[in-house]
């Protein structure tokens, strides 16, 4: 096999795994700056987000968003906060496999983007924007780009 042809596949894993690992790190951003509005006047300041972007304060994730500011010691809160944890170690995870080259790596990247393909299909559907149709058409690439290198893994 050719150089060249060895380490297309390494790029591309690699590529998936530092995309994985933005997407943990980002979660875990995000959780950092929300425990940061616990500490200020975070009620007034969702209030200020909600009004900025002109999203209707009485529609249903707003009512979560800003409930969930205004009440932090709530366990809701808490239970989010540890899926988010959760799912960032899962995108960590995912992502050192995939970096290492590792099969685990390849099938849990092929399991955890596997499971929204059903629903980014239906928001694409339901709601046809540039967005939804380009996150479902993107998560399936990468699963199909993970399937058969688990394929090629099997022939060699």
């Amino acid at each position: 096999m050719a150089k060249g042809a060895a380490a297309s596949p390494q790029l591309g894993l690699k590529s998936i795994a530092m995309f994985e690992a933005a997407k943990g790190a980002l979660v875990i951003l995000a959780g950092i700056g929300l425990v940061a509005l616990l500490h200020r006047d975070a009620q007034a300041l969702a209030e200020a987000i909600v009004s900025r972007f002109h999203i209707n304060p009485a529609s249903r994730y707003p009512t979560i968003f800003l409930s969930l500011l205004a009440h932090p010691t709530d366990g809701r809160l808490w239970a989010i906060g540890g899926s988010a944890a959760m799912y960032a170690l899962m995108r960590f995870t995912e992502a050192y496999g995939l970096w290492r080259g590792r099969a685990w790596g390849n099938w849990l990247g092929v399991w955890s983007g596997g499971i929204y393909i059903p629903v980014e299909v239906y928001e694409a559907i339901r709601h046809p924007t540039w967005i939804h149709v380009g996150l479902a058409v993107a998560n399936a690439l990468v699963v199909a780009y993970l399937v058969t290198g688990l394929a090629r893994h099997r022939v060699t």
